[in-house]
């Protein structure tokens, strides 16, 4: 990612504080690099972001992940998008669409 500061951290008073926890989370935690970017990644191909997905990745794998683990990753965040998708209105579908 470039070292710019991005529009929406310069227009509200609560930049800063989400640059602060943004550089916290890339601090040694309880999760290791890797596992970090592995979350991130799957959160922002759910979330449909390509530009933070093409930099997670990148994390990823310069955090040691392997392509099988970053594959496995985006299959698991796959895999719970659908079924949250399939159970956001579950009565509703099931209203109309059950038996």
């Amino acid at each position: 990612m470039n070292s710019e500061t991005p529009w929406y951290l310069k227009k509200s008073p609560l930049g800063n504080a989400y640059q602060h926890f943004s550089n916290v989370a890339k601090q040694k935690t309880v999760l290791d690099t890797k596992t970090k970017e592995l979350i991130r990644l799957a959160v922002a191909s759910v979330f449909r972001c390509n530009h933070c997905t093409e930099h997670h990745i990148k994390d990823a794998l310069d955090a040691g992940a392997t392509k099988g683990e970053i594959s496995e990753a985006l299959l698991l965040a796959s895999l719970q998008a659908a079924g949250t998708q399939l159970n956001w209105s579950k009565e509703l579908f099931e209203k109309y669409l059950g038996d």
